[in-house]
């Protein structure tokens, strides 16, 4: 097929649920491609010769290759290419923000619409499973070395992943009382079914991992208390879970103020949680969109998303943004709460101000201003902050560590080595919140740190895995 030809095949749509029947319940939204629709997908890839989709994808992947083999029909040897790279493709191809890495830097976007990387990538997953194919990779004879590794998201599944299978005998620690940490609790089913997550977790399983959940480092044991257990090294993967708060009149000590990935990690590990009828998310990002969703799946009637910017600036997926329109949740731009209204200590209304678009700030986008006197009410029972989140050092305990102006881990920006020379940190709780592709990118380069550092090998010297986000 020329060039000119697939050029002329538009970008294929994958079915959908229904928005009236999806907002009832927790099923995934998007349904994968059929194999008709995939090769078509696949034959829109012009394959390249300077390939700038790899430099958009934090892990590396070879997306050419693994495309083509994909339109060969060669579905089993498609995965296996993108598992040369990443550990996790069922997870990325779902919950990655595509059309900011890979997609965006696709060359068929220039002129129109990138090719579907991520349904590409999860049709070959999904391929997998359903023909009962092999998922495993053989593992090495244990090195008789042990590494603990704090945290089972997926920087920590990342280095288990990779330091398990090259023999050394890893036990992931989880504070929580279900695995796979911010990927459990953090993203609605909806957009990353539990089996995705269970699958990962049986991966690591098969190869001799142990998983400790409901065990809190600095607090029920200590980083010190794993070295005197014989754990030689220590990988830090706690993420970034405290919401930041508003900082506006009447947030303390209101009924009804709740923090997006508190409220996620509450309705997702079973909690009931009622939040009312009537509710206000604040933020532009995927956790504010997962929240208003889910709210809105959980029985809240009249959910708004308050952003301070315009949609274009929004840094959520637009696929996610589109969906929650679909689905009801108005989104009121250009504004910004300034005052929780109460009556009795329980909240009543949210008071807000719109915003105009100035001079560019530091990220880029245009710098919201207050336009004065444009003040106006939204009838609330709860409003859910979701403006992002900082790093909880509760692992910390007995330890000093050297952290950044942010709050996060200070890290040898080629090693990951933290302060303390046997504890290596990396994902959210070095780059702040971040995509999952860059964390499991960080739980790589961490991996091959550590096995250095274990074996009495130079860090630095002849690395496979560069570190690409400092």
């Amino acid at each position: 097929m020329k060039a000119k030809e697939r050029m002329a095949i538009p970008r294929q749509q994958p079915r959908e649920l229904d928005p009236a029947e999806r907002i009832k319940n927790f099923k995934e939204v998007t349904f994968g491609y059929d194999e008709e629709t995939a090769i078509l997908e696949a034959n829109r890839c012009l394959q390249c010769k300077k390939p700038t989709c790899i430099d958009g994808c934090p892990i590396g992947n070879d997306i050419p290759a693994f495309i083509q083999l994909l339109r060969d029909k060669k579905f089993e040897e498609g995965y296996w290419k993108i598992r040369e790279t990443s550990t996790m493709p069922a997870v990325c191809s779902r919950v990655c923000p595509h059309e900011f890495q890979c997609e965006g830097s696709c060359v068929r976007g220039k002129k129109g619409d990138p090719v579907a990387i991520g349904m590409l990538e999860r049709y070959l997953v999904d391929w997998m499973v359903l023909n009962k194919k092999n998922l495993f990779m053989d593992c090495k004879i244990s090195r008789k070395k042990k590494v603990a590794i704090v945290g089972s998201g997926p920087a920590g599944i990342s280095v288990a992943f990779y330091l398990a299978h090259e023999g050394y005998d890893c036990t992931i620690f989880e504070s929580l009382p279900v695995f796979g940490g911010m990927l459990a609790v953090g993203i609605p089913h909806y957009r990353l079914p539990r089996d995705i997550i269970g699958a990962e977790l049986y991966a690591l399983k098969n190869c001799g991992v142990e998983i400790v959940t409901g065990v809190t480092i600095g607090q029920d044991k200590t980083l010190e208390d794993l070295r005197n257990e014989g754990f030689e090294a220590v990988f830090l993967g706690v993420g970034a879970h405290a919401s930041r708060k508003l900082g506006i009149e009447g947030e303390e000590g209101t009924e009804g103020v709740l923090h997006g990935v508190d409220y996620l990690r509450r309705v997702l590990t079973g909690e009931d949680v009622d939040i009312g009828r009537n509710v206000v998310v604040v933020g532009g990002g995927n956790v504010a969109i997962d929240v208003a969703r889910t709210a809105l799946r959980k029985g809240s009637d009249n959910v708004f998303i308050l952003y301070r910017r315009s949609k274009e600036e929004m840094p959520a997926s637009k696929a996610e943004i589109h969906h929650l329109e679909e689905e009801g949740v108005r989104i009121e731009m250009l504004a910004a709460p300034i005052k929780i209204h109460t009556e009795n200590g329980r909240m009543t209304g949210v008071e807000c101000i719109r915003m105009e678009l100035g001079e560019p700030d530091d990220s880029g986008r245009r710098r919201p201003v207050v336009k004065e006197g444009s003040n106006f009410i939204i009838k609330a029972d709860s409003i859910i902050p979701a403006i992002s989140q900082n790093v909880e050092h509760k692992a910390d305990k007995g330890m000093e560590f050297k952290l950044t102006s942010w709050g996060t881990y200070e890290v040898d920006p080629d090693t990951l080595q933290t302060s303390v020379e046997w504890i290596f940190a990396g994902g959210d709780n070095v780059l702040g919140p971040q995509t999952a592709a860059k964390a499991v990118y960080h739980g790589k380069v961490a991996a091959e740190s550590i096995q250095r550092y274990l074996e009495g090998e130079s860090l630095t010297e002849c690395r496979k895995f560069p570190c690409k986000f400092m």
